[in-house]
């Protein structure tokens, strides 16, 4: 097989890369995808640097047997706690990690109020403190731990009521402080995202970096002329720790929706 057919992998601790594949599908249709989901260690956003670390290089070497060309880790948490680790061990092939997409929100709402959701780890990264001290002078800037956020979408309550509770109380104290955006620092969390802008409000936009992220995908893989030539539509082959085929199902429901 020619490298440039190979599949791309996609890693996340459960359904949350979901979103950043189905951005990736619309701009490389043609491509073929292994996603990884580690349902069975989540949630990532709880646990220690180096369980993540861990379980990451572990997930990876998962979608590595199954002869990926790039792997794409589709979770904030474990890009923030591994993904230097895995582009040393891993220098062959493109690797390519996500962050909040706190520049877009900054650009657009110079001066303004900005919100950032992400689980407890990714807010107290090093990685995430460099990239909102780079932006500390463009706009007010909120960070929002979120954590048990991620595990309604895995559960698939993406418009229940405990769920706009939660929101409720998370999001309701910034309610009558004119935020401008609010920037979705988990992968997870682009599924509830209409419930979101139901407790905040219309005039406030959420962003999202899923798009940036399949184009940095797309951009690294014409660098090293690994782009799929063939024109047919790719195939997409989902895989879950947890062996619960509900999951598995679920997973591609979401991609669906």
């Amino acid at each position: 097989m020619d490298h440039s057919e190979k599949s791309i992998g996609f890693i996340d601790s459960g359904l949350g890369g979901i979103s950043i594949l189905k951005e990736t599908i619309k701009l490389l249709p043609n491509e073929n995808y292994e996603y990884y989901g580690d349902s069975k260690n989540a949630p990532y956003g709880m646990k220690t640097v180096e369980e993540v670390k861990a379980l990451t290089m572990h997930n990876v070497e998962f979608l590595l047997n199954q002869g990926v060309k790039a792997i794409v880790v589709a979770c904030n948490t474990a890009t923030s706690a591994a993904i230097t680790a895995v582009r040393e061990k891993y220098s062959d092939i493109p690797i390519i990690g996500v962050e909040p997409a706190l520049k877009p929100a900054v650009t657009s709402y110079p001066g303004g109020k900005i919100i950032i959701m992400a689980t407890t780890m990714t807010l107290q990264e090093e990685k995430f403190h460099n990239l909102m001290m780079s932006h500390k002078d463009e706009a007010e800037i909120i960070p929002l731990p979120c954590p048990g956020l991620m595990e309604f979408v895995e559960r698939g309550e993406l418009d229940s009521e405990e769920l706009h509770q939660y929101l409720n109380e998370k999001l309701g104290p910034y309610k009558d402080m004119g935020i401008d955006a609010i920037v979705l620092g988990c992968t997870h969390y682009p599924f509830v995202k209409e419930a979101i802008t139901k407790v905040i409000g219309p005039k406030t936009e959420i962003i999202d970096g899923s798009l940036g992220t399949a184009k940095e995908l797309q951009r690294r893989l014409q660098e090293k002329d690994l782009l799929n030539k063939q024109e047919d539509i790719g195939d997409v082959t989902i895989h879950n720790s947890s062996g619960n085929i509900e999951l598995v199902e679920r997973s591609f429901m979401l991609l669906d929706n």
